[in-house]
């Protein structure tokens, strides 16, 4: 494979991970089954390693699962809180077991929650905090007290404990808020519990019926002493202390058959070395420790019938095949909806309306069709053919990609227009809490809503007329749509759903210094192809967009009824303009190691390094690549980034230096 064709492709996996990603450990929502998540991060490992000077410096591999940012006040981590690596094999297992012969272990059910950290300071609750980017943690204290009501607000314990452990919303608990929420149910548990964390009302989620469980898997003080986790009133993960492999997998198989009748979703099982010192022993790599793997169970597979296929238009226009099966309970859930994933999957896997269809739910996320079973044919299947028109407005559909994907390009077309609208009062941009989707739906359906400055037209006696909405939910409804109008440069651009646009394009373009939406509006592509990890056809793309008399239009109407279009502080660059030439100043860097204050001798965290360095002119990236120019070094860094950095002839600097880099630049 020519070496252009590999960084292409390495870049598309690159920006394919991130969104799965921060999808996933952003919101809970899982749009690809762990399988084919697992394949295209494997594929992106296999061609690194072929081709390890085209990683990019984004590169997802050798990190925490995390999503693209955190969104509220944050804490560091004493100890990371890191991922697990993946075993979906017995012998991967048995080869663990093996590594550390003669170690005892410990197997846990591997939960599909929400990692947190639970912090007690003389035996009163201090702090919440998600696992984040591992490193740094978001803070949820506040949402933990209300939303998880069996978790005490005080333990009888001196100084500092710290317990770590998963929260999650148990099938009975998703099971009663759906049926009492049907206009606006929750996809699954898992996508339940992410989503009450998210609520800005945690007092009122709670009051919904939105409530989640802790399991603790651990807890220690602050001298790193394990503590018994039920003697502090906190219920313990079910774990099982095992002498060897043979134990080891006796309790994988154990827990994966009693898997369906828990009250919550598990997707593994969790072996680690009993011992903490163990366990410490073992050490740890950048993104996982050596002494626990996490054993992943074959997805659940149930024959059924499938149906029919649709095929509804997304807001950019792709039109990707969704199919109706005949109900089947898998997965601890009523399935009647699968995805087809694109017509390329249909062809290579012959699937065809009328077979019977393997239905697979892996991870408990969207289900797929994994296989057809063809011997169970009578002749009477009809094979799937893609549409040529779009379903929605008749136009003629467009075949891009390599999985064949069908794509409207009309920009009127309806089903676009709703599905816009629908993305503008998304929580990752204007965040309109209270306006769902069904009733974004019936306003554009009925002609209210065409555009997004449309929503701030809305008042109460517009809405009063439909069904469902008094006079209360109406006041609310348009509150909510009034609060939105601070949205920012950033989210605006989230927003406005252009192609081939990520969040984090939309971020990259705040911190080059735009301004205003007008400031991108107006920029040309060799602007934008200037810009950090925007490359032509993105910045084609930008270019393009705003080129449409309907978004110029927009932006002035938006501009009308008072959205702020315009950056945020929050989003702003870091001020440079004052820094004095340095080495640093222009420099790509790679920040590692424990870095402490030359004139104080105390500590200084690696946000206020990466602060003071990206003030002298650098910009900080997570990975070292072909592309960095300085690893800058602090204590107890380990081997990887320094290996890969000699490798790559990137030079490593140490604090020393660097201190004094920073000084010349006026920056510390």
């Amino acid at each position: 494979m020519p070496a252009e064709t590999v960084r292409e492709r390495i870049a598309e996996l690159v920006v394919e991970v991130k969104r799965l990603n921060d999808a996933y450990y952003g919101s809970g929502d899982a749009t690809v089954p762990d399988a084919d998540y697992d394949a295209l991060k494997d594929e992106l490992a296999a061609l690194v390693a072929e081709h390890p000077a085209l990683e990019p410096g984004d590169s997802p591999l050798g990190k925490v699962n995390a999503p693209a940012q955190l969104t509220g006040p944050t804490i560091r981590h004493r100890r990371p809180m890191l991922s697990l690596a993946k075993a979906t094999d017995e012998e991967a297992i048995v080869a663990f077991c093996n590594r550390f012969a003669g170690q005892v272990f410990r197997v846990s059910e591997k939960l599909d929650g929400l990692s947190l950290s639970i912090v007690y300071q003389d035996g009163e609750l201090d702090y919440a905090a998600t696992r984040g980017t591992g490193e740094i943690g978001e803070l949820v204290t506040e949402k933990i007290r209300w939303v998880v009501p069996e978790l005490p607000a005080r333990i009888d314990a001196p100084g500092r404990v710290e317990v770590r452990g998963e929260a999650l919303m148990r099938r009975s608990t998703w099971s009663a808020y759906n049926a009492s929420h049907p206009d606006k149910p929750l996809t699954n548990p898992r996508n339940g519990a992410a989503g009450t964390l998210m609520q800005k009302d945690p007092e009122a989620a709670a009051r919904s019926g939105r409530v989640l469980t802790f399991f603790a898997f651990g807890a220690e003080d602050g001298e790193g002493t394990a503590l018994d986790v039920e003697a502090l009133g906190i219920e313990p993960a079910h774990q099982v202390v095992c002498a060897d492999a043979d134990a080891v997998m006796a309790t994988i198989h154990e827990i994966g058959a009693r898997r369906d009748s828990l009250d919550y979703d598990i997707d593994g099982a969790v072996v680690r070395l009993h011992e903490p010192a163990a366990f410490e022993a073992a050490g740890f790599n950048s993104a996982e420790p050596r002494g626990a793997i996490a054993f992943k169970y074959p997805p659940e597979e149930k024959l059924t019938k499938l149906l029919a296929v649709q095929w509804p238009v997304g807001k950019i226009g792709r039109v990707p095949p969704r199919a109706r099966v005949e109900p089947v309970f898998v997965g601890g859930v009523t399935v009647e909806n699968v995805t087809l994933h694109n017509p390329r999957l249909i062809r290579e896997r012959d699937l065809r309306i009328g077979d019977t269809i393997a239905v697979v739910r892996r991870g408990d996320v969207i289900p797929f069709a994994g296989r057809s079973i063809p011997e169970d044919r009578d002749g009477s299947e009809q094979v799937i053919v893609p549409p040529v028109d779009c379903p929605s407005c008749g136009t003629l559909l467009e075949i891009r990609g390599t999985g064949e994907e069908r794509w409207c390009p009309n920009l009127q077309c309806p089903a676009q227009i709703t599905r816009r609208l629908m993305n503008w009062a998304s929580r990752g941009a204007a965040d309109m809490e209270g306006v769902g989707d069904v009733r974004i739906e019936k306003l554009a359906d009925d002609g209210v809503l065409r555009r997004r400055s449309d929503f701030y037209t809305l008042t109460t006696e517009t809405l009063l007329g439909y069904e469902r909405m008094g006079e209360v939910s109406a006041a609310k409804m348009v509150e909510s749509i009034e609060g939105s109008k601070g949205v920012g440069l950033r989210r605006a651009l989230i927003g406005f759903a252009i192609p081939m646009a990520s969040e984090g394009v939309a971020k990259r373009l705040c911190l080059a210094g735009f301004g205003s939406i007008e400031e991108v509006r107006d920029a040309t592509v060799q602007q934008l192809e200037a810009i950090r990890d925007i490359g032509p056809k993105v910045a084609e793309s930008l270019v393009a967009f705003f080129a449409r008399e309907d978004v110029r239009e927009e932006i002035v109407a938006l501009r009308a009824q008072g959205v702020v279009l315009d950056v945020l502080d929050e989003d702003r660059p870091v001020d440079i303009a004052a820094a004095a030439e340095s080495p640093l100043k222009g420099a790509t860097v790679v920040i590692t190691g424990a870095f402490t204050d030359p004139r104080s001798g105390g500590k200084v965290s690696r946000p206020d390094v990466t602060r003071l360095v990206e003030q002298a002119g650098a910009t900080a990236v997570s990975s070292v690549s072909s592309t960095t120019d300085f690893l800058l070094a602090g204590a107890n860094v380990g081997e990887a980034k320094t290996k890969k950095a000699d490798k790559l002839e990137v030079r490593v600097v140490g604090q020393d230096e660097l201190w004094g880099w920073l000084a010349t630049a006026g920056v510390a």
